[in-house]
């Protein structure tokens, strides 16, 4: 009995204190809610890291009914891209809510008129600049390939805008990215000064109006040429490439597609392109095909990876280097800084030259230094106006 008596003292006891297998469950359970409010009221940690898409439309996409390559560059400037990131100015640096959806705000402007014909039979002008000459032209299946013309005349001298005779030192700017999103595409070429060269990737099907209409307002215009970055495929600027390593037979069926996607461009750049712009061996064919047609190369790259200036000047082909990306942070107070720093190359050497992307805040800035540029003693510049040995 006494045995019953203290079992049911121990059952009683039990009842009233709660089990610890129970209390360590509900903590638990208490814990992952915490957790989860948490995460819905702060948001994760990788919410705030910057991601550029770009959406890049082939001619047959129009068939396809959607796009056939759309690249993802997370976290980088895709005018500087293609290095390893190994350094904030490799990489890319953080980019504010702003930026990261440039010109959302800004309703779909209207697309200026086509007006280069499919067969190009004479000159056709947009405005007071021509945008195509049949005497600069070799018609193939692709399009039109830019070509010297019989009298000597070169596509980088005809489309270029005139370059001022003003003794000051000189200083060009290129944004690149044009052509891919209408709203900021229209922003740049209205936003931007004249003299800022315009530089439009080749696979949106509407490019060839926008190209026309930077001509139209005055800007000199570019060819971005997809080049293999160090991070392919992660980082992807398109199926027409220039490859490393892949054959020279191969390399200039790409690099002639792109160059027949529009015409009225004075050179070209590279579209990302580390890998592509260090193998001296993929490279000489590139540059030999386009000094022989007339073209100049402004190379976006870091000039310490890049095997360009090397090549070009063996190859005594019409070439510029950039001096340094404007925007690899894209804050004003940065990029004002880096343009400051093109001002005292540019009183150092008698030239010096720029490139960024076509960020909102990039546009902006670029436009208000532009303002006060002369009172300081400098000249805004095409490219073209600063390449050495112009032929």
């Amino acid at each position: 009995m006494a045995a019953n008596s203290m079992a049911d003292g121990d059952l009683t006891s039990r009842r009233r204190g709660p089990h610890p297998l129970a209390l360590a469950y509900f903590g638990a359970f208490a814990i992952l809610l915490l957790l989860f409010g948490a995460v819905a009221f702060l948001g994760r940690a990788s919410d705030g890291d910057p991601v550029v898409t770009l959406e890049l439309h082939t001619a047959a996409s129009a068939t396809a009914k959607g796009p056939v390559h759309s690249a993802s560059l997370a976290g980088k400037n895709p005018a500087a891209a293609g290095a390893p990131s190994s350094s904030l100015a490799q990489s890319g640096a953080p980019v504010s809510p702003a930026t990261a959806a440039p010109f959302s705000n800004v309703p779909a402007p209207a697309l200026p008129p086509q007006i280069v014909p499919g067969a190009i039979v004479k000159p056709v002008v947009a405005g007071k600049a021509l945008i195509a000459d049949p005497a600069l032209i070799e018609q193939t299946q692709q399009g039109p390939l830019p070509r010297i013309a019989d009298d000597g005349r070169t596509p980088m001298t005809a489309y270029a805008p005139p370059a001022p005779s003003d003794k000051r030192p000189r200083i060009a700017i290129v944004i690149s990215g044009l052509g891919i999103s209408a709203k900021a595409t229209a922003a740049a070429i209205s936003g931007l000064p004249a003299d800022v060269t315009l530089a439009f990737a080749p696979y949106d099907d509407d490019v060839q109006r926008w190209v026309s209409e930077a001509r139209k307002q005055g800007h000199e215009v570019l060819l971005e040429l997809p080049m293999e970055p160090y991070d392919f495929p992660d980082s992807d600027p398109g199926p027409h490439t220039l490859r490393a390593g892949v054959g020279e037979e191969s390399n200039t069926q790409r690099l002639t597609w792109s160059l027949t996607r529009f015409t009225g461009y004075a050179g070209v750049t590279n579209l990302l392109g580390g890998r592509f712009l260090g193998d001296p061996d993929s490279l000489e064919p590139v540059m030999t095909f386009l000094a022989r047609r007339g073209l100049f190369f402004f190379d976006s790259g870091p000039a310490a990876r890049s095997a360009a200036p090397d090549v070009a000047q063996r190859l005594d082909a019409p070439y510029v280097q950039s001096s340094t990306t404007i925007d690899t942070i894209q804050t004003a107070m940065e990029i004002d800084q880096r343009l400051s720093e093109l001002e005292t190359r540019a009183r150092l050497n008698g030239s010096a030259s720029g490139v960024g992307f076509l960020y909102p805040v990039t546009v902006e800035r670029v436009a208000e230094w532009a303002k006060g540029l002369p009172g300081r003693g400098f000249v805004l510049v095409p490219a073209s106006a600063i390449v050495p040995h112009t032929k």
